[in-house]
């Protein structure tokens, strides 16, 4: 597929081309990312096997750590088996209709996971300083109203930020330089006004995960204060608040840089923003359950008691 810029043409096909200039080296990222995705469906799928099946695991709180640990299963699989594609036999050509399909499976699904630590910090505000109301407000019935507004929400704003993209039409040039379809990547290349186009995409980035964020940081005031009225006693309850703190932390900080870096001026290189753009989705889906394993009490023992039966049992 060759690189064209001529006006007149109008572009329904495109080619992901990320770490082009690194030119002969490009190869060679197929085994940083092919580990890092190895690392990811591996590890989501023990977690996610531990907590199926032990049903001292089957708590809100751990049912939710569950439900990230399937978010972080599917979400690399959108995009990370077509770069490695890439990264091997230089293929990267996708149409306009699979590109846009392929940014509303990540940004959707991508955007649960600051929602499912929001409904997990909730899980821990009525734990830790309503626990008399926690059955009752962590009950199916009663948690799906908290669920309920999220959803419209991640599904109203990643439905209208990938509408608004495909009513553009491309005429600058039909290759994308990244390794998947991100948005600002691909509306960047149409030609006339992107102006509403980068509204929304902001609106999308501020009121999912940092808006997240910014409730979880409130939630999480609220519970410090509560144990630390309460003495030492319950301090340990707060370990899992620090955990889901270091998550939704490293996990904010690169979408941040992922989605302003097409929107300020800066020194960014071409390939240092597609690289932050990559991490902010595959980082956490390796990150997310070696945190909650090694921090989570529960979770670490059934998951040694899971690897102490496998070396009696061997295959």
């Amino acid at each position: 597929m060759k690189n064209l810029s001529a006006q007149n043409i109008l572009f329904t096909d495109f080619k992901l081309n990320g770490f082009y200039s690194l030119g002969e080296w490009r190869p060679f990222l197929f085994i940083p990312f092919f580990l890092m995705f190895s690392l990811s469906i591996t590890a989501n799928s023990i977690l996610l096997y531990l907590i199926i099946c032990q049903r001292s695991l089957h708590s809100p709180m751990y049912v939710l750590i569950g439900l990230m640990a399937v978010v972080d299963l599917i979400l690399p699989i959108f995009f990370v088996p077509n770069m490695l594609v890439s990264f091997l036999f230089n293929w990267g050509g996708i149409s306009l209709v699979g590109c846009l399909i392929q940014m509303f499976c990540i940004h959707y699904v991508g955007a649960f996971q600051s929602t499912l630590l929001l409904w997990m910090a909730l899980d821990r505000y009525f734990a830790i300083c309503k626990p008399l109301y926690y059955h009752k407000y962590m009950a199916i019935p009663n948690f799906l109203k908290f669920v309920v507004v999220p959803l419209i929400r991640n599904g109203l704003l990643n439905i209208s930020m990938v509408y608004m993209a495909g009513k553009l039409t491309f005429c600058v040039t039909n290759v994308i330089d990244h390794c998947f379809c991100e948005h600002m990547a691909l509306v960047q290349l149409a030609c006339g006004d992107i102006s509403i186009n980068n509204l929304v995409g902001l609106l999308t980035a501020f009121l999912i995960p940092t808006f997240d964020f910014i409730l979880v940081t409130g939630s999480y005031v609220v519970i410090f204060a509560s144990v630390f009225k309460s003495g030492k006693g319950q301090m340990k309850a707060i370990n899992t608040c620090i955990t889901h703190i270091i998550v939704m932390t490293s996990s904010l900080i690169f979408a941040l840089i992922a989605f302003m870096s097409y929107r300020i001026r800066n020194t960014f290189s071409t390939n240092s923003r597609v690289f932050v753009s990559t991490m902010y989705l595959l980082f956490p889906s390796c990150f997310n359950p070696i945190v909650y394993g090694v921090r989570t009490k529960e979770i670490r023992q059934q998951f040694l008691q899971l690897v102490s039966e496998v070396k009696i049992f061997p295959l």
